[in-house]
């Protein structure tokens, strides 16, 4: 993933599938929109932002987002929003694919047990954040101190500025599901299980204990 790389250029990664991949679900439209032209932009505005604060350069992404108030005030907003608009778009693409949705299973499926009770009440309160997220923004699992919580973030807000690791997001912004759902954010935030790559999530979930 670009932003694991230490460098001032950050890139857009490469989808692992086809834009069409995840239909009937999101469809290849949204999918070529989002990633080639939003997520493109958001690169773009943070290279041009990283330029202004070279001091930034040998950060990844994830390290500068953990720690904004070290980011020079004059980029900051910039930095939030755009910077923020890459990591959060790289970590959405992979933890969707083909083939997936279902019940979770590993240590995730335990610990969404454990935490919430079951599997549909977890959805069920994942997707009533991102429901309830006023405007653009973002749906998360997320592992703290003291175990998983659900929460949302305003535009490119990220859980990483909150001391949190993200270990799902769903993206609720209009251009995430408009072109299909048009105003049904609640039919697009139900579809969306139906392409949750859990062995990915899994992956992040494991890292994050680790860390």
């Amino acid at each position: 993933m670009a932003t694991e790389v230490k460098s001032a250029v950050f890139e857009l990664p490469a989808l692992t599938y086809s834009y069409e991949a995840l239909e009937p679900y999101i469809d290849a439209q949204t999918m070529h929109l989002h990633h080639d032209k939003h997520h493109q932009t958001y690169v773009d505005n943070s290279n041009a932002t990283i330029a202004k604060a070279p001091e930034l350069a040998e950060k990844t992404g994830e390290e500068i987002l953990a720690n904004l108030a070290a980011v020079p005030e004059g980029v900051r907003g910039a930095i939030r929003n755009n910077l923020g608009g890459h990591v959060n778009h790289s970590m959405f693409w992979s933890i969707m694919g083909p083939n997936g949705g279902g019940a979770p299973t590993g240590p995730i499926a335990e610990a969404i047990t454990k935490t919430f009770g079951d599997f549909a009440q977890f959805q069920e309160r994942l997707n009533d954040a991102g429901l309830k997220q006023f405007g653009s923004g973002w749906t998360w699992l997320a592992l703290s101190a003291t175990g998983l919580q659900v929460l949302s973030t305003p535009n490119q807000d990220s859980p990483l500025s909150q001391g949190l690791k993200p270990i799902i997001c769903n993206d609720v912004w209009e251009h995430a599901y408009y072109l299909k759902y048009q105003n049904r954010r609640a039919e697009y935030l139900k579809a969306w299980w139906n392409v949750i790559n859990w062995a990915e999530v899994n992956k992040r979930y494991e890292a994050a204990l680790k860390k």
